[in-house]
């Protein structure tokens, strides 16, 4: 059997597992129950469905922050933290289409402090995310865009169900995907009926 490493020139190079002395740690794949709840948020804003598509965007901040946690809890000062950091793409002030990250994060954090209640498990959001567990594969190509004819609700709206589902996807690229208590609870998630 041959595995794949990566040399300094950045090409790949196939290595015998015996003679590498060390084994690379396989990188995790995807989780297709992730991709598909966020798919079908964004299935949500294509359709003009914008709060909906909110309410349910509104929920990956706690399920990140529980996916995160060995017991699935979920604190509403980690949920703030999870918005400060992924939100904002690195080195973004405003995107191309003037989007104001510190203003969003802060309305993202009120409603989120609205809707929130005790600290614990996000039950019905996990659920929700569980139930996305044998969903077929969403065709590619998310084409919903943000219109300057709609009422500002409408487009705050679509701003914060946008923003989390970029968030939530760079979370589960660059921290998820390589931690161990998130790729365990998926799997917990995936087997539970």
């Amino acid at each position: 059997m041959q595995d794949e490493y990566t040399d300094e020139s950045g090409r790949r190079t196939a290595v015998a597992g015996a003679a590498a002395g060390k084994r690379a740690a396989p990188a995790p794949s995807s989780s297709r129950m992730f991709a598909a709840y966020l798919g079908d948020i964004e299935q949500l804003l294509d359709a003009h469905r914008r709060e909906p598509a909110l309410r349910e965007a509104l929920d990956l901040p706690r399920i990140a922050v529980a996916l995160a946690d060995p017991q699935l809890r979920c604190a509403p000062e980690q949920v703030t933290r999870w918005c400060e950091e992924w939100v904002r793409p690195p080195g973004a002030e405003r995107d191309a289409q003037g989007l104001d990250y510190e203003r969003l994060i802060r309305s993202l954090i009120e409603r989120l402090a609205q809707a929130s209640g005790a600290e614990g498990v996000p039950m019905r959001a996990l659920r929700r995310l569980q139930l996305r567990r044998h969903a077929r594969a969403l065709p590619r190509g998310f084409r919903a865009s943000r219109s300057a004819d709609l009422p500002e609700q409408e487009n705050e709206a679509f701003d914060m169900s946008t923003a989390l589902i970029e968030a939530a996807r760079r979370w589960y690229a660059r921290s998820a995907v390589h931690d161990p208590s998130v790729q365990a609870n998926l799997a917990r998630l995936a087997v539970l009926r």
